[in-house]
């Protein structure tokens, strides 16, 4: 991402954070400063939560943690199992089905009086253990975070952030990105909770069918994800992205692209590209 957005070769307080949430894991990757560096824990293996890289003939210290279990899809299904297969506030009125994940298949019933924001934001609460006990200072799910700092000024989300946000409006898809704040979650949620299942279409008529039923869970827990999870300030401004705008082209940021980038930038790699 920051090879795309030409921050590479700047200092680390220049360059974005990047936050990517696939269907069963988020992925949470930024430079941070030499001390925090120095003062970096180990995780559970004993392998380090920070990797020194030269890229474009700069250093940095890059924090990278992937949070198996807390992608989109997998989030579903943790806040299903908090729920233990009864009625869920976070399901909109008038659903009753089953989610699949994994092989399992939970059973999802909305409440007779229609989903509730707040419950829904409590059950999400427990489903990404906020409160997980942790080691070490500055956590987000039991594991330690980087510490945050000049790094994170600036931030870029993208996958779920993205599709999410472009079916209640706060993305429009004809542009590759948007600027956005974690609280148009929330608002949207807000609006998302209150609706009947069977009328979703015409509050929010980008959202596609298979995630009707989940459109208030969805908005409460990247909210949630963001503001309690990541600690982000709910008014700070972000930027969803599909695409980056490089030269003349606009790029999917995805890992064989990060990976190119890490192989080409080192010197001490032979590249053999194959005819295929």
């Amino acid at each position: 991402m920051n090879y795309l957005l030409r921050n590479l070769g700047k200092d680390y307080k220049s360059t974005s954070a990047t936050i990517d949430i696939g269907g069963g894991s988020i992925q949470m990757a930024y430079a941070i400063s030499n001390e925090q560096f120095a003062n970096a824990p180990k995780n559970v293996d004993g392998e380090p939560y920070v990797l020194q890289k030269h890229l474009m003939s700069k250093d940095y210290n890059l924090y990278v943690h992937s949070y198996l279990n807390y992608g989109q899809l997998a989030g579903r299904a943790e806040i299903f199992k908090v729920s233990r297969n009864e009625s869920n506030p976070c399901a909109l009125e008038g659903y009753e089905g089953y989610y699949s994940y994994g092989g399992v298949d939970y059973k999802v019933k909305a409440p007779k009086k229609g989903s509730s924001l707040k419950k829904c934001r409590n059950l999400t609460r427990q489903a990404l253990r906020i409160k997980a006990q942790c080691n070490n200072k500055n956590c987000t799910f039991g594991v330690w975070n980087g510490g945050g700092g000049d790094g994170q000024k600036t931030i870029h989300a993208s996958s779920f952030f993205y599709y999410i946000g472009a079916q209640v409006g706060i993305v429009d898809t004809k542009f590759p990105s948007a600027l956005a704040k974690p609280i148009q979650y929330l608002n949207a949620a807000k609006v998302a909770c209150q609706t009947k299942a069977t009328d979703v279409k015409s509050v929010f008529p980008q959202t596609q069918d298979k995630n009707i039923p989940y459109l208030c869970m969805d908005l409460v827990y990247q909210y949630t994800l963001l503001v309690d999870g990541f600690g982000l300030n709910p008014y700070k401004d972000i930027t969803l992205i599909n695409k980056v705008q490089y030269k003349n082209y606009q790029i999917k940021a995805a890992w064989p692209l990060g990976c190119a980038i890490d192989l080409v930038s080192s010197t001490s790699n032979k590249i053999r590209v194959s005819s295929s």
